[in-house]
């Protein structure tokens, strides 16, 4: 679907998700944590991609890529790849795929689904969104947040989501992935497809897949 008829389908509030087969909770093999291209390097390959392959990343890269994005990586204190002021875990990372939506749950290392829908297209404007193999959804949770006042919670949430897109980066560069970051969405349309509630707050939309 091209921008266009996406913008004109948000004007009519018409923009919504594909309807799906109920999708299973799914289980992700462990990630490779060692090895991998050097710190430097990936900096230097990190860039922002608009073509993608739609053919899935396959089961262990998905893996590897959650874990990078949002994964723990000090069990015994729960802490993430990605700071979180009072290690609040404010935001959380959902993953759009043609099965459906799905909740990525660190602790379990596991995807959890949660709407029957392919809501690739509403996760954009852009045209490539509908058929990149998976874009990740940053959506804050601010129950989570109940220490900070409420006029400063976006930007703590902004600046968690924003080092886990850079992880995502850096991931995508060592593995010759292709990503962007994106902003530009119609909110509404997307926290609806999604399911969100009222303590829930759509933060940034990134597309992954191999370049095309």
């Amino acid at each position: 679907m091209n921008t266009l008829t996406k913008l004109a389908l948000g004007l009519m509030g018409q923009l919504k998700a594909t309807p799906m087969p109920d999708a299973a909770a799914a289980a992700l093999p462990p990630p490779r944590r060692s090895g991998g291209m050097a710190l430097m390097e990936a900096l230097q390959r990190r860039a922002s991609a608009r073509e993608f392959d739609p053919a899935p990343l396959g089961d262990a890269l998905l893996s590897d890529l959650l874990w990078a994005v949002a994964g723990i990586n000090r069990p015994e204190l729960g802490g993430r790849t990605a700071p979180s002021a009072m290690n609040a875990q404010e935001v959380q990372l959902f993953v759009a795929m043609p099965q459906g939506l799905y909740l990525y749950d660190p602790a379990a290392h596991a995807l959890q689904p949660k709407a029957a829908s392919d809501v690739r297209r509403v996760t954009g404007y852009q045209d490539f969104v509908d058929t990149a193999p998976l874009d990740l959804v940053y959506v804050a949770d601010h129950a989570r947040l109940s220490l900070v006042p409420a006029a400063q919670r976006d930007r703590y949430a902004f600046a968690a989501a924003g080092a886990m897109a850079q992880n995502a980066y850096l991931f995508c560069a060592a593995q010759g992935l292709a990503t962007v970051i994106r902003a530009w969405f119609d909110a509404a349309a997307l926290a609806a497809a999604m399911g969100l509630s009222a303590d829930q707050q759509l933060l940034l939309c990134q597309t992954v897949g191999r370049p095309r």
